[in-house]
């Protein structure tokens, strides 16, 4: 296992340089770093030379993403055009938040996906197994700005009907709780399900649709036949290998509701990856915005190798793929 774990580590690193390749480059092709400076009448010809000083925009393109680079491993990402502040503090603050919400909605979204997938299966055709694929259908086609807003239109009515404050509906904190864990969570659950229940519903089917196939193939029936009880054949032999494909796609939704739920964080404003975003694209920081795609992908990295393990957990055999 330890080999295994180390070969998918030695892969992550021309992936990762290939991702600071792409996001330079990319970036640097679509647009000037210091196009929106330029604009703002309060900005003097000698400030704007500063930058360009500073950022080495007058070296070839090359030589700018050697010192970039530079930047992104032993800077922290250096700092911003315009008023040469850090990044890092308040993008690490970002991942913070935006962690907060991620971590707890994709947990919650895995287990009760694996739920409902295996009974969905184990029930084929029943009524729970008809309600359940309703349900998930009803998650794939809303969008989720709707179902925010939905949220958000519920939890005032309830505190206009009753005068009690259940949850809210935007912001991270109240000023000056009276019980600071207790307001966050009031401020968490609205934002975690909406997260949640778009996974949940993406998750159950993928669940669903491995059981079923799993249920099916000559080893179940074997184990069956040997008089293996149906509890050990059903969370043993068919669930282990079943979750494979539901673990792909929860790693895959994991790196890039982290990289910034932008929708979700914005109807709610909370400040994470995705205000962050939104915050750096309006003010044309395009060094920022750099640092952001950066995260985003090292997330996504992170996600597959974790999956990648979790793999040669699940099946011993892909380790000597």
């Amino acid at each position: 296992m330890g080999t295994f774990i180390a070969r998918r580590l030695l892969y992550s690193i021309p992936v990762l340089l290939a991702a600071t390749i792409l996001v330079f480059f990319g970036m640097t092709a679509v647009t000037d770093p210091i196009s929106q400076i330029r604009l703002q009448p309060n900005v003097s010809q000698q400030t704007i030379q500063n930058i360009i000083d500073r950022k080495h925009l007058d070296e070839p393109v090359v030589v700018q993403y050697g010192f970039w680079l530079r930047d992104v491993f032993f800077n922290q990402f250096g700092n911003t055009a315009l008023g040469d502040q850090p990044i890092w503090p308040d993008l690490s603050r970002a991942i913070g938040n935006t962690m907060q919400l991620v971590f707890i909605s994709e947990l919650i979204a895995v287990v009760l996906a694996v739920v409902l997938g295996v009974f969905s299966a184990k029930k084929q055709y029943s009524f729970f197994d008809y309600a359940t694929t309703t349900i998930s259908f009803f998650g794939f086609s809303v969008p989720i700005f709707w179902f925010a807003l939905i949220l958000q239109a519920l939890a005032t009515w309830f505190f206009l009907e009753t005068g009690f404050r259940l949850f809210y509906t935007f912001g991270q904190s109240s000023f000056a709780p009276e019980n600071a864990f207790i307001d966050r969570i009031q401020h968490m659950v609205l934002p975690i399900v909406t997260l949640s229940y778009v996974s949940i519903a993406t998750y159950s089917r993928y669940q669903r649709a491995s059981m079923l196939e799993v249920l099916h193939s000559d080893y179940v029936r074997t184990a069956r036949a040997k008089g293996v009880k149906e509890r050990v054949v059903t969370m043993k032999h068919a669930l282990r290998n079943a979750l494979i494909p539901v673990v792909t796609i929860a790693a895959l939704s994991f790196g890039a509701v982290l990289g910034g739920a932008v929708i979700t964080e914005t109807i709610f404003a909370w400040p994470g990856m995705g205000k962050f975003f939104i915050d750096a694209l309006i003010r044309g920081e395009v060094y920022t915005l750099m640092a952001w795609l950066m995260v985003t992908a090292v997330a996504v990295i992170l996600a597959n190798l974790v999956a990648d393990i979790v793999y040669g957990w699940l099946d011993p055999r892909i380790r000597y793929d």
